[in-house]
């Protein structure tokens, strides 16, 4: 790994489930933007679900990952010394799914729009504008780390919505 590259806190194994879960397989590990890495890698699993079971099953699976990131993350930051690394990119996986609900919706995934849900949900999740950021700051722990990205996706979700109604 160069410089750039994000790594595990100390005493915690790449194999540790919640190191697995929490980097999303490693995505999160990737050089550079880490959380655009972790969002792209959710992208293919979540067309193969809204695609073969729907938009129900996708906001199951945003519901899945999210549950899954508390947990995850909590035992992640036993050992981090930052507040919300880098590394974790779970938070985006649940955020991207939950962000590309609308996209399914009536007809089954739209390519354009998930194209843009990505887009759109990786640029409000940098830009965290309110209630994102307050939700960043008001919550400690896993929760804080998990609960901006799904601000983020309803802020995406919106505008894909809106998108879609007009064109």
């Amino acid at each position: 790994m160069n410089d750039q590259s994000q790594t595990l806190p100390n005493g915690l194994s790449f194999w540790d489930p919640a190191a697995l879960i929490s980097t999303w397989f490693g995505c999160g590990l990737l050089p550079k933007a880490p959380g655009t890495w972790g969002s792209l890698a959710a992208l293919p699993l979540a067309w193969v679900i809204a695609d073969k079971f729907g938009a129900y099953a996708l906001i199951g699976a945003g519901i899945a990952a999210f549950l899954l990131g508390l947990w995850s993350c909590q035992k992640y930051l036993e050992h981090a010394r930052e507040k919300d690394p880098g590394s974790i990119v779970i938070d985006e996986v649940a955020g991207v799914m939950l962000s590309l609900v609308p996209a399914v919706l009536p007809q089954g995934p739209d390519i354009i729009a998930f194209g843009l849900g990505f887009i759109l949900f990786r640029i409000f999740d940098i830009m965290k504008p309110w209630p994102v950021n307050w939700l960043e700051n008001k919550f400690e722990g896993a929760l804080g780390v998990m609960l901006d990205d799904v601000g983020a996706a309803l802020y995406a979700g919106i505008c894909i919505s809106i998108y879609l109604l007009i064109s």
